[in-house]
């Protein structure tokens, strides 16, 4: 990715169960390995599980995130047949 000038995070996700699923969030050109919770990634997910038919809106899913670096959390996702995602769940500042 630093070959290519690609300033982006990839994405890792697998279903765990009826509407859950765990994501990681790898950041491998950052200062940071991996981001423990991505609001704006589980909205992409949101509707890239929409767009191929992963599920059927409307639709709540949970996504696990950030156990693999020692802040697990999870994010809901809101999925309507049609618009935007709608993403909640708790946060915690970083310092």
């Amino acid at each position: 990715m630093d070959a290519e000038g690609w300033p982006a995070t990839v994405i890792v996700l697998r279903e765990t169960g009826e509407g859950r699923w765990e994501a990681r969030n790898i950041f491998p050109v950052g200062t940071i390995s991996e981001d423990p919770a991505t609001g704006a990634a589980a909205a992409a997910t949101g509707g890239y599980l929409r767009a191929t038919g992963a599920v059927s809106p409307p639709a709540r899913i949970e996504i696990a995130q950030g156990r693999h670096v020692g802040r697990p959390g999870v994010l809901i996702v809101d999925i309507p047949e049609t618009g935007g995602i709608t993403v909640s769940g708790a946060a915690t500042a970083i310092g």
